[in-house]
């Protein structure tokens, strides 16, 4: 007989994982979602082989439950399989970004028969929803798995073959752990985008010419302040105690580098900004990370009727996908600058070569 999974969220997430599963496993896949829509398109996909009318319904001699929902709503849902019937020796599942709460509030489960262990696949897109869904979605990528201290060895590798599909780096940490190290390069810069977005905004209301200054590079490196406001809610209430730290680590950090300019110590701020780029040029280009990356290519483009169809164009005779395509600069008679995304760098790469074999000149920041 066919193996049951129930994944409960069918957005990009769940519904990639579902395809990873799928692509590895001879499986029967129940999906439950609060958008009946959602529901719809994972159905015509074949992402999903079944829709679950309720939580209680779909957990029914499932093999493997994923709640591929916000942390709040994890918290809840884990709490409710308390009341259901579960299939002894299940295995129960997340994909949330913080661990250490809902870890903890699984520890309900024991006494059902079920092993909880959660997981973190630390990639994502700048799409959103099921029909954004893709099975290499995760491939290179980190997914954290935090186990319990006690949990049966064999049951974490069954976890990992479940999720094989995925193609991704598993790596186990402890929940303390993961919510201190993701707090430190997802939720944080989050927080700080935030500012920075504030700040620009408090800026405004004395002189409205800051938001067409700050339409460019400004824009770009507080993208991430364009998140789900609810998701990031959650989130920071659940790290609370990272946060918290992190934002005290800060509050020192600031002073420093107020007392630099302030004092004037010209050898050591330039010292604070090379320390900076020699780590941040040392970290990993190719491996992906808690946010997602953009893989952008820079095009030099006549001012010229149709040139714009004609990259475009070029791209799609050899199936190239663009997630974002942007004019940053065109002005008569003069070259323009095209700033194309991609949703990896292999798409990126290949981007360059036909473009240049068609004499555009292309470029990589």
């Amino acid at each position: 007989m066919k193996r049951t999974v129930f994944i409960v969220g069918l957005g990009l997430i769940g519904g990639s994982i579902a395809l990873s599963i799928r692509r590895e496993h001879d499986v029967h896949i129940r999906g439950f979602d609060i958008s009946k829509e959602q529901l719809k398109v994972a159905l015509s996909l074949k992402i999903i082989d079944e829709v679950a009318s309720t939580i209680e319904e779909g957990v029914k001699e499932a093999d493997l439950i994923i709640f591929a929902t916000p942390v709040i709503k994890t918290e809840q849902f884990i709490q409710e399989l308390t009341l259901y019937s579960l299939k002894a020796g299940a295995i129960v599942t997340d994909v949330g970004s913080t661990k250490r709460r809902i870890v903890e509030q699984a520890v309900c489960l024991k006494e059902k028969g079920v092993t909880f262990i959660g997981g973190h696949p630390m990639a994502g897109s700048h799409k959103t929803g099921v029909e954004a869904a893709r099975a290499h979605l995760f491939e290179n990528a980190f997914y954290i798995l935090t186990p319990v201290k006690g949990t049966d060895l064999r049951l974490i590798i069954q976890l990992q073959n479940w999720l094989k599909g995925t193609k991704a780096t598993f790596i186990e940490l402890t929940p303390q752990q993961h919510d201190r190290l993701v707090g430190a390069i997802s939720h944080f810069p989050h927080v700080i985008a935030a500012s920075l977005v504030h700040q620009i905004a408090k800026i405004e209301g004395e002189d409205p010419l800051v938001s067409r200054l700050a339409a460019g590079g400004f824009r770009d490196i507080t993208r991430i302040a364009s998140s789900n406001p609810t998701i990031w809610r959650d989130i920071l209430l659940h790290n609370k105690e990272s946060l918290l730290q992190l934002l005290e680590s800060w509050t020192r950090e600031m002073d420093y580098i107020k007392t630099l300019i302030e004092e004037e110590t010209a050898e050591a701020i330039h010292t604070y900004f090379q320390d900076a780029k020699d780590f941040r040029d040392g970290l990993p280009v190719r491996e992906k990370g808690a946010i997602p990356s953009f893989y952008d290519l820079f095009v030099d483009v006549p001012d010229h009727p149709g040139v714009i169809s004609d990259v475009t164009g070029i791209l799609s005779q050899h199936q190239i996908s663009l997630t974002n395509i942007r004019i940053l600069e065109t002005r008569e008679d003069i070259m323009g600058v095209l700033r194309l995304s991609f949703r990896s760098e292999e798409d990126r790469e290949r981007a360059q070569i036909h473009l240049q074999q068609e004499m555009y000149d292309t470029y990589i920041l």
